[in-house]
């Protein structure tokens, strides 16, 4: 932070002798958040811009007037949705940057090594490289790790099967390290040098049957260290290492039996992006001759039928809440935690994790890449300073 605020230049602020005179005292320091919306690929790709704006490794990023620095200034990176993409393959990747990821040598087909993008997630990444499997196999794959979980006790939906695809395009490890967490971010020694922001997946609660989130939903989100909620209703986090295991009034049921592995990183990523199950199920009854595999299809189908059609986009966790604050916690009866997108809730920008009092937040750079940018009758949906002798739609609202 002393670097970068030596470079941009601020008037009137001495940098060396503000950071030496308040080193001590973090309150007094500003404390950073990132946070990238959803939005697919579109959110994931634009956030990854952005991104690698504000990173020292950057090629010129910290030359006179750009902001490389920010991020290793930051304390909290928020992803929800197709941001969570971003924020989940940077981390899994041991907080790559993404010049390093763009710098990769590539094949014919445009395809890199770590975000396997030249083929659609239908199709599975290029043969070759850390990825051996055509088409065939990928599926299979899919499929024989989805039922390793379901053999174990779990319940599975779609969003393993979602969870696991993503991981092909976007962890670099073969078959997408299906042994890779989100919570043993904690113990790489970037991480724990704080050299890297504290990164922050959002998801959404739905209560079993319900059809539509509402706006005052429970928000849930992950971090390396822990899972849970600052909504008043919960306001309990749990170890993410252990999020598996079955508890009860905020202790573990069974003291003998811990379980660990549960929080697959891609089926967290999976988890903050449910809502685009809903272009898996269109192979569920289409002509899928000599691209999917006639497992999964089966397996999809016996899923969708299995959970019913108002519970297909859900990510299925034994609920860590069981019992915790019956009073005010809506889903403190049920042993699931059924979970959603992120954005269902209609706030498709991840504010609420870094907006909480406990946080500290003093400033929020918002990477907005959400597909409204219309209104219903077509007008830009962008801020007009109505005091403005030639009012235009430049400035975002």
């Amino acid at each position: 932070m002393r670097e970068l605020l030596a470079r941009l230049n601020i008037t009137g602020l001495d940098t060396d002798s503000y950071i030496n005179n308040h080193m001590n005292n973090a309150s007094a320091i500003p404390n950073i958040g990132i946070a990238a919306s959803g939005g697919g690929y579109r959110a994931m790709l634009n956030a990854a811009g952005v991104v690698e704006a504000f990173d020292s490794r950057t090629p010129n990023a910290t030359n006179a007037g750009q902001l490389g620095g920010l991020l290793q200034s930051t304390t909290y990176l928020a992803g929800l949705s197709g941001g969570s993409w971003l924020v989940g393959s940077l981390f899994t990747n041991n907080f790559t940057s993404i010049s390093d990821i763009l710098t990769q040598d590539t094949d014919a087909s445009g395809s890199g090594d770590l975000w396997q993008f030249a083929n659609s997630i239908f199709e599975g990444p290029e043969a070759g490289g850390i990825q051996l499997l055509n088409s065939i196999g990928y599926y299979a794959e899919l499929e024989n790790a989805v039922s390793n979980k379901e053999d174990g006790g779990f319940n599975v939906t779609i969003t393993d099967y979602w969870g696991r695809a993503l991981s092909y395009q976007l962890v670099n490890a073969t078959d997408g390290g299906p042994p890779f967490t989100f919570s043993s971010i904690a113990d790489q020694d970037w991480f724990t040098s704080g050299t890297a922001p504290l990164p922050l997946i959002v998801t959404d609660g739905r209560a079993p049957g319900e059809v539509l989130v509402s706006a005052n939903t429970t928000v849930y989100s992950f971090n390396p260290w822990e899972f849970g909620s600052f909504d008043p209703t919960v306001f309990g986090f749990v170890p993410l290492q252990y999020i598996g295991t079955n508890f009860s009034a905020g202790a573990p049921a069974n003291t003998d039996t811990c379980v660990t592995g549960f929080d697959n990183v891609g089926f967290t990523m999976g988890t903050s992006s449910s809502l685009f199950n809903a272009a898996l199920t269109t192979i569920n009854g289409t002509n899928t001759t000599g691209l999917f595999s006639s497992a999964l299809q089966d397996s999809l189908e016996y899923i969708l039928t299995d959970v019913g059609q108002a519970n297909n986009d859900i990510a299925d966790y034994p609920n860590p809440f069981y019992h915790y604050h019956n009073a005010t916690n809506p889903n403190a009866i049920s042993q699931r935690l059924t979970l959603v997108d992120g954005g269902e809730d209609g706030q498709n920008i991840p504010f609420h994790p870094l907006i909480q009092p406990l946080r500290n937040v003093d400033v929020i750079f918002a990477i907005d890449s959400s597909a409204d940018t219309t209104d219903m009758n077509g007008a830009a949906n962008w801020y007009i300073n109505p005091t403005s002798p030639n009012p235009t739609p430049d400035h975002p609202r």
